[in-house]
């Protein structure tokens, strides 16, 4: 290999470990507090992101999730499909109030339709809700970027 191929096969490997690593970037993630809880999340509030959701992922961190965000609140329905990591759902309403929350299970296409109108739906890792003591009525809480940092 010629010393200008492998120089170019080094910036295209630097290029894709810069981008990959920025990927995680503390800025992607907002701070959501529950009852005193911190859970980070990545927020879908475009219409690619809320289809993509977290499809294909492996495994979810500890204190991670993703807040679904949509323009007004409506009855929303969810499914797993290509989502192999068990979740709890929970359906929010546009004060922050938590209407319901549900159990999702990989891969099961049946969409899990919410009982009353919301505007934001929260997935996170299952059983995240109990094991904090977070329970229907609760408020959920976006702390400001300033107040954020990544554990």
């Amino acid at each position: 290999m010629q010393s200008s191929q492998r120089f170019l096969l080094f910036c295209i490997l630097l290029y894709i470990i810069l981008a990959v690593g920025c990927r995680s970037d503390d800025s992607e993630f907002t701070l959501l507090s529950i009852k005193g809880e911190k859970l980070f999340v990545e927020i879908a509030d475009e219409p690619h992101e809320r289809q993509q959701g977290l499809m294909f992922r492996k495994s979810l961190p500890e204190n991670r999730g993703m807040l679904f965000v949509f323009d007004e609140e409506d009855y929303r329905s969810f499914w797993m499909r290509n989502t192999r990591i068990p979740l709890s759902l929970a359906y929010i309403h546009a004060d922050g109030r938590i209407s319901e929350i549900v159990v999702l299970h990989p891969f099961d296409e049946r969409p899990l339709k919410s009982k009353s109108k919301v505007k934001y739906a929260l997935e996170v890792n299952i059983g995240w809700f109990e094991k904090h003591g977070i329970r229907q009525g609760d408020r959920i809480i976006i702390v400001p970027k300033s107040n954020t940092q990544i554990e």
